[in-house]
């Protein structure tokens, strides 16, 4: 059967098909996300905040980013694997961009790559494209601009930002972008987009006017449970409990001697035993 192509996601969207994208950064989460089907997985550059521990995306590197798209992509045999560009590794130069985006699909294995940004990037899209590397757009709040933008706020509230990112969608659809994630913006404006293109917009905090929707997997299985739950996740479990119980429970019994048990445990024919006692 092969992977999914990427042009099969124009398709589901002028069928009213919905689908599901969610972060992976590693072999595990990758495996169980493939095996519930879910179509797209983002090797997101959010590995720095959610696995490395930066306070951002923007110290996340090239080697990083393929270092944990390999994983994504042998766990892997359906889905798309789709690969952030870090911060300032496509900003500088058309050129760099060619070589770090084919880095991540010569080296890491990655179905097609991810970058931010609109009208600025649209040459560079175009560029790729041609040379044969998928591309998904990515407008409203974009990450690695955060020190910019302030913080986590809003995008597109006035009529003005509204109407540039509209532009900028259709600038990228027409570079040849398969599609566009929506991050943080109102829903009437993302409904808005999504109609006005023919590639599918893929929503995180976006409403549900968007084709698709994206999650960062640590915060909809609530591994980091003691973080701010961002208004546009949901938690679909709290892992992170569940997990610190259970490493209690391990501290616990190996201190008060209760494991490992019999059953946890290899033994040797008494013989055997007798001569490891006088050994010396």
């Amino acid at each position: 059967m092969g992977r999914l192509s990427v042009h099969k996601l124009s398709e589901w969207k002028a069928q009213g098909r919905r689908f599901a994208m969610v972060t992976a950064y590693d072999y595990p989460g990758a495996r169980l996300a493939e095996q519930a089907d879910i179509p797209i997985l983002l090797v997101g550059d959010s590995v720095g905040s959610v696995v490395l521990g930066y306070d951002s995306t923007v110290p996340v590197t090239m080697d990083e980013m393929v270092h944990h798209t390999k994983p994504v992509v042998r766990a892997t045999e359906k889905a798309i694997v789709v690969a952030d560009l870090p911060f300032m590794s496509y900003q500088t130069d058309p050129a760099d961009a060619m070589r770090n985006a084919g880095r991540l699909l010569k080296e890491g294995g990655a179905t097609a790559v991810k970058l931010e940004g609109g009208s600025a990037m649209v040459e560079t899209v175009r560029r790729m494209v041609d040379a044969g590397i998928p591309v998904m757009g990515h407008l409203g709040l974009t990450p690695q601009s955060i020190n910019q933008f302030g913080g986590h706020k809003v995008q597109g509230k006035s009529p003005a930002a509204a109407v540039k990112l509209i532009s900028d969608a259709k600038a990228l659809e027409d570079a040849g972008a398969f599609a566009i994630v929506l991050e943080t913006i109102p829903a009437e404006l993302a409904k808005c987009v999504s109609e006005r293109l023919t590639v599918p917009t893929i929503g995180i905090g976006a409403g549900a006017g968007c084709d698709a929707q994206v999650q960062v997997l640590h915060d909809m299985l609530g591994i980091y449970d003691d973080w701010r739950q961002l208004k546009h996740t949901k938690r679909y479990r709290t892992l992170g409990s569940e997990m610190r119980d259970a490493l209690r429970q391990y501290r616990e019994e190996v201190e008060n001697g209760d494991f490992p048990t019999e059953e946890n445990s290899i033994h040797v024919d008494r013989k055997l035993a007798r001569e490891f006692a006088h050994s010396s």
